[in-house]
């Protein structure tokens, strides 16, 4: 491999985890206004997967050769013309709106990049805007307010694992929806672990300090809108899925997540939190680019607690 190339993931065609491939690609060139980093760390997310496999085709169709990714962090390389505010060698958290941050090194605008502070690693670093920016827009969506209650499905996820900690920043009772192996860390998190199966709506009514749930942030699927509004009588304005899309179209509900919130303002916001011991971003496994099907594999399980990373 030359310096005029590089390693990125592409796939051909919609499919399953083995349409992923590493290939060697044309080294990337700054445009004007833009800025290439040399990639150390970028997180994967379910939404990824759904892109892959062609599931969400009418809303987020792919181009192929498609590449992956939005999460990055890494270190500036080069500068396109135009840009001020960043030099060669700055380390960097940012995002790509390509699909292309799986890989080892990403052209991304620079308004799409913030400074990388020293006490945030770059595990963390690469894999905070996605699931962090999801969590920060739907957190703000449902308004919480000190005193509030909201329940939270897919607490220990990558998103809902920064969900729950922001949402306990914002004064709410947080009752965390998950299995019994995150009751320690929801716990330790200021959240009351509440373990999803039979009776629970009456089991999160019993959690509940006023007995009633103010808010719903859905980051699982899987019937936790229905349960919300037809069940626990939670407005539907208060209620936010990520997810369940059907949910949307029938009970009218919120689907703020990672476009609400989609700055690099936010980035910083969050990574300053992390950098002050303030915010935990938990990482599950860090695997190598060349692996990113073991990590697809891992991920598509859906007990993840955290986030997966790949380093190039």
């Amino acid at each position: 491999m030359t310096n005029d190339t590089s390693k990125a993931v592409q796939f051909d065609s919609y499919g399953g985890i083995d349409v992923l491939e590493v290939r060697d690609v044309p080294r990337p060139v700054p445009g004007d206004g833009e800025v290439l980093v040399e990639v150390r760390a970028a997180g994967i997310n379910i939404s990824e997967s759904a892109i892959r496999t062609g599931a969400v085709h009418e809303i987020f169709p792919a181009t192929f050769p498609s590449g992956q990714g939005s999460d990055l962090a890494g270190v500036v390389a080069e500068l396109g013309s135009g840009v001020t505010g960043f030099a060669v060698g700055d380390e960097v958290i940012g995002f790509s709106m390509r699909r292309s941050s799986h890989a080892e090194y990403v052209t991304v605008p620079a308004n799409q990049l913030t400074a990388k502070p020293s006490k945030v690693s770059w595990e963390v670093a690469g894999s905070l805007f996605v699931a962090g920016a999801t969590a920060y827009g739907a957190v703000r969506a449902v308004r919480l307010v000190p005193g509030d209650t909201v329940a939270v499905a897919g607490a220990a996820g990558g998103v809902g694992s920064i969900a729950v900690q922001l949402a306990q920043r914002a004064g709410a009772t947080v009752l965390g929806i998950a299995g019994p192996s995150n009751d320690t860390w929801l716990a330790d998190h200021g959240a009351v672990s509440v373990n999803y199966g039979d009776d629970l709506p009456t089991r999160l009514r019993a959690a509940a300090p006023s007995g009633h749930i103010d808010a719903l942030l859905d980051f699982f699927g899987g019937g936790y809108v229905a349960m919300a509004v037809e069940e626990l009588s939670v407005p539907r304005d208060r209620v936010d899925t990520i997810t369940d899309f059907e949910a949307v179209e029938r009970f009218g509900v919120q689907s703020a997540g990672g476009a609400d919130a989609a700055t690099a303002a936010v980035v910083a916001e969050l990574a300053d939190l992390v950098a002050r011991g303030e915010l935990e971003v938990p990482i599950a496994g860090v695997f190598a680019l060349d692996d990113v099907r073991d990590a697809y594999r891992e991920l598509e399980l859906r007990h993840t607690r955290g986030k997966l990373v790949l380093q190039p």
